[in-house]
């Protein structure tokens, strides 16, 4: 059993989302559980590849059983750094489906849950399948399964503004891949192979490598990764998507999605051209750097401008982008480190906050940051959660962000990249600015005039996000947040801080599977020590 792990890890959401649309095409109250279980069977088989990786070594599983070349199309591989992303995904994935539960008592419709449920489970094969597949072509089929659900996901909002911002979605989400697939199609031409590990262990060959098609495919993939990880300034589609989608797919979405794109692109880095070509025959490492300082303050900055909770979240994660992919291109050990270690510590601190958010917006009866009044004192659990994810936002120890953040300047620094050092710090202040002005508006309340501003309707006639609350939701609930939003939330709140007090075992697992690679080759020096 324990050999078929990376297998069972996808099979079991596929076939629970057969099973919903098969087994409970309209019924919510079976389509629930089968969620449960796939999810939960899924949690197990990555904690059994973790600890299998962590004790004998990287994993190579061919579907059929096949091996190279016939099995070449469908490796896949598990190694320390996707095998601890994948226990995320699993673990947000279940958490965020306890999440999105309706009860016949909440006076919410559930006639749509069957479907959700579908595309949901189906969004997760997508994730565990990008992250674990050793194939370049299989990572532009798994990513527009990913894709395609997300569309859907976000579509589902009763709102025309989130109708709206899945259509954007999809027109960028689609430019996206065709820059990946285009990409891949010239490595193809070139290489003759889609597999990573052929693929890298040929463009080693001095006249391969310096091959204007090399370059070319390099240039359209990390372009098309960068739009599907909403880097600046190709992020256009996903603040009104994260904000104006239902709440459980918010859940999901922004923990998981920009953060798997960022995977991707190290994978790419790493696993197919090297970091010896990427960092020493591209030479892009610099420019790489800049833009991604532009990125966290863009990104920063515009989320001070905003007044509503989620779409200042949204934005936070356009300049979290900038980290991580600032940090896999300081050409150094401790940025790559501090790049992957930010890629679980924000899945972890983002799924806290919009599950915080998700409660509050419903609650407050509008999604405005000034409308969060008294909030604290009617929900400490959940105000207390979203203070949790908002200190690791900010980078206070001893959550995950701060010991992201910490390696992330650790780089930076030896990098001599001081203007990457000075837009973290800058942009950590920033987020303390914004998360304080919350909880002085939730705790301590408006000044009294603050509570008298008439927020009018759109030219069309629909209510402003002000006034309708969140897409999908009742507006301003009297009502407690029921145990299965609740208990989701304090456990992403221990998530965060799990990962930072275990910070060290983390890294190690980080940093042993970056030296143990055997495709980087050359580049060792220069993500080693």
């Amino acid at each position: 059993m324990s050999e078929q792990l990376p297998a069972i890890l996808l099979v079991a959401p596929l076939f629970g989302a057969l099973l919903i649309g098969v087994a409970s095409p309209g019924d919510p109250r079976r389509a629930f559980p089968i969620v449960l279980l796939s999810l939960s069977i899924s949690l197990a088989a990555t904690v059994a590849l973790l600890t299998k990786v962590v004790s004998s070594g990287p994993v190579d599983y061919f579907l059929g059983g096949w091996a190279e070349p016939l099995g070449i199309g469908i490796q896949l591989r598990v190694d320390g750094i996707n095998a601890l992303i994948l226990v995320f995904i699993a673990l947000i994935g279940l958490l965020t489906a306890i999440f999105s539960y309706r009860g016949p008592d909440d006076g919410e419709p559930t006639d749509k849950a069957p479907l959700f449920y579908i595309l949901y489970l189906l969004l997760c094969v997508g994730l565990l399948g990008i992250t674990i597949t050793g194939d370049a072509f299989n990572v532009f089929v798994l990513v527009e399964i990913a894709s395609l659900t997300s569309y859907g996901l976000v579509a589902m909002g009763s709102s025309p503004r989130g109708t709206l911002a899945a259509f954007n979605y999809i027109i960028m989400g689609t430019i996206g891949a065709s820059f990946y697939l285009l990409g891949v199609g010239y490595l193809y031409m070139r290489t003759g192979a889609l597999n990573m590990a052929q693929i890298h262990s040929l463009i080693a060959l001095p006249e391969v490598a310096a091959s204007q098609t090399i370059l070319v495919a390099f240039l359209l993939i990390l372009v098309g990764v960068w739009i599907k990880m909403a880097f600046f300034p190709l992020y256009g589609w996903l603040p009104n998507a994260y904000t104006y989608c239902p709440s459980g797919a918010s859940g999901i979405l922004a923990p998981l999605v920009t953060k798997v794109s960022v995977y991707v692109m190290i994978r790419v880095m790493l696993s197919v051209f090297g970091a010896g070509w990427v960092f020493q025959s591209a030479g892009w490492s610099q420019t790489v750097v800049w833009l991604a300082v532009i990125a966290i303050l863009a990104g920063s900055f515009i989320a001070l401008a905003q007044v509503e909770l989620k779409k200042m979240l949204s934005y936070l994660i356009v300049a979290e982008v900038g980290y991580m992919v600032g940090g896999a291109w300081l050409a150094n050990h401790w940025g790559m480190v501090g790049a992957i270690y930010h890629i679980l510590a924000d899945a972890a601190m983002t799924l806290c906050l919009f599950l915080a958010a998700n409660i509050f917006v419903k609650h407050a009866g509008g999604g405005r940051i000034d409308r969060l009044e008294g909030l604290f004192r009617r929900m400490p659990v959940v105000a207390g959660a979203f203070v949790v994810g908002a200190l690791s936002m900010i980078g206070v120890p001893p959550t995950g962000g701060f010991f992201s953040k910490w390696y992330l300047i650790r780089g930076g620094i030896e990098a001599g990249q001081w203007p990457f050092v000075a837009a973290l710090i800058l942009s950590s202040l920033v987020n303390a600015v914004l998360f304080f002005r919350i909880f002085e508006v939730a705790h301590f309340g408006r000044k009294p005039a603050d509570g008298h501003h008439h927020h009018p309707p759109h030219a069309d006639g629909e209510p402003s996000p002000e006034q309708q609350g969140t897409i999908g939701e009742t507006t301003g609930s009297d009502r407690k947040p029921r145990l299965t939003a609740v208990a989701p939330l304090v456990a992403a709140a221990a998530l965060v801080l799990l990962v930072g007090i275990f910070s060290g075992p983390i890294v190690e697992i980080i940093r042993g599977a970056l030296q143990g690679m055997p495709h980087v080759g050359a580049a060792a020096p220069l993500i080693g020590r």
